[in-house]
């Protein structure tokens, strides 16, 4: 299982849910304290701005994080919980967790994935370039950057609600969604 939160809520998200991995997505100067439960190396930290395009004194999303996170959830022993946050758990997170799926899921579907997405938050709204650079390096041919296109911009909110995306029920969804 995979939860989504905000900075705020990660350490009781991580209480919850038990989880042993994390994966932060926040810039350098967010205040970010591991859990006290996380393995240092089960936290990967991805220091990044909220951004889509390159803005000068931020760090856009690049390909060499998208690979690492790729690689971190790649290496996740799927018997306990991940939880992947940023700061307000709507944008690099939910884009993050989407792209984890896809990795971890190579035959499923874009689509059926997008809409457990929006299903699990209705704030939800995945950052444009973390989408585009996964769709790249998994080879989904447009198909990622499609799903969260039809999806839409999620309800604006200041902070997400945590939610959780289950691999299996992504798995049977998207199969249903194929057919």
């Amino acid at each position: 299982m995979i939860y989504v939160c905000s900075l705020a809520r990660l350490h009781e998200t991580v209480r919850t849910t038990g989880a042993r991995h994390v994966v932060s997505l926040l810039a350098h100067e967010d205040n970010l304290t591991r859990p006290a439960t996380i393995a240092p190396e089960n936290h990967l930290w991805l220091r990044l701005h909220d951004i889509s395009a390159p803005q000068e004194g931020y760090v856009a999303p690049q390909i060499e994080h998208v690979k690492r996170l790729i690689a971190f959830v790649q290496r996740w022993p799927r018997e306990q919980a991940l939880v992947i946050h940023c700061y307000a758990g709507v944008s690099r997170s939910s884009a993050a967790a989407f792209a984890a799926v896809c990795a971890l899921s190579p035959e499923s579907d874009e689509r059926g994935i997008a809409i457990a997405l929006r299903r699990a938050s209705p704030t939800a709204t995945p950052n444009s370039r973390i989408v585009a650079i996964a769709d790249q390096l998994l080879a989904r041919r447009g198909r990622m950057v499609s799903a969260v296109e039809a999806i839409g911009i999620g309800i604006v909110a200041p902070e997400a609600a945590p939610f959780r995306l289950d691999l299996p029920a992504i798995n049977a969804m998207s199969s249903m969604a194929a057919s």
